[in-house]
């Protein structure tokens, strides 16, 4: 399924709740990080090694596959009600991230991009 059809399965499933009336911009998007927090609940007091450990737990691949989900599902509910082509706003954003993080300064580093010209500082 493509975003777009996914989006289209979203938005029918919203309407024959009739749940639309309670998505204004401000509710999904408090949705939204709400979602999000419960997926970095997901990784509290966890190493990076439990973290990928964990993907061999199919209990918690699964809490993490959920969680992603519920990210992704309010994101293209917000990028309906606010008008965003989510495909176009990312493949734009990586053309910005590419002029302001090239290659021959951010290759293996950090530094935000801001940063970039002070190769000492990490």
């Amino acid at each position: 399924m493509s975003l777009p059809e996914l989006a289209q399965a979203l938005l029918k499933f919203r309407d024959e709740r009739n749940w639309a009336q309670f998505h204004t911009l401000r509710h999904l998007i408090v949705s939204l990080n709400l979602e999000a927090a419960e997926l970095l609940e997901l990784t509290q007091w966890k190493t990076d090694e439990e973290m990928t450990s964990l993907m061999n737990d199919e209990s918690a691949h699964q809490a993490l596959r959920d969680e992603c989900a519920d990210v992704l599902l309010y994101l293209l509910l917000i990028a309906d009600k606010a008008g965003i082509n989510l495909e176009e706003a990312a493949r734009s954003k990586l053309e910005k991230n590419a002029a302001k993080y090239p290659i021959e300064k951010s290759y293996g580093s950090s530094r935000k991009y801001t940063r970039l010209d002070r190769a000492s500082e990490d």
